[in-house]
């Protein structure tokens, strides 16, 4: 059972990390492209992709991760870089739900306006700016996490 679970967390890790990371690919060739239809589909594009791939991921994450430490004896929770990893993933979490995904939001209504217009409103680079910002931290958290995973240092 142990080994299923394992296999389910890395696929959620490979699946989590993997959708930031494109995520913002995608973010910045639609923004360099100045074309504003783009920009609102890869927004829209953006925001189902968090809900399919970055929501289960997470979900899957903590699920499995919880699970492995109660087979294995919750004692090994004891271990610094599992506790680290565990508090890096809940802060991760917290910027994505709390930050990433209203700023995205956000983001898709001022994108499909300005896409509508014909004119891109200031209100939309502020929010991709800070969603930029928020969204590095988030990812290099769980880079972190990755270390920390294969690594297991003494910390």
């Amino acid at each position: 059972m142990f080994r299923i679970l394992l296999a389910i967390h890395i696929l959620s890790a490979v699946v989590f990390v993997g959708n930031f990371i494109t995520a913002a690919y995608w973010k910045v060739r639609a923004d360099r492209s100045g074309n504003l239809d783009i920009i609102s589909l890869t927004a829209q594009g953006l925001l189902r992709a968090d809900y399919m791939f970055t929501l289960p991921g997470i979900v899957g994450l903590l699920a499995t991760g919880i699970a492995m430490v109660g087979i294995t004896d919750w004692a090994m929770f004891q271990e610094p870089w599992l506790s680290l990893s565990f508090i890096l993933l809940i802060v991760t979490a917290i910027i994505w739900a709390a930050i990433l995904l209203p700023l995205l939001r956000r983001m898709v209504r001022l994108a499909q306006l300005g896409a509508a217009s014909g004119t891109q409103d200031p209100a939309y680079r502020q929010a991709s700016k800070k969603w930029a910002m928020f969204g590095g931290i988030a990812t290099l958290l769980p880079v972190v996490i990755l270390f920390l995973m294969v690594l297991k240092p003494a910390i």
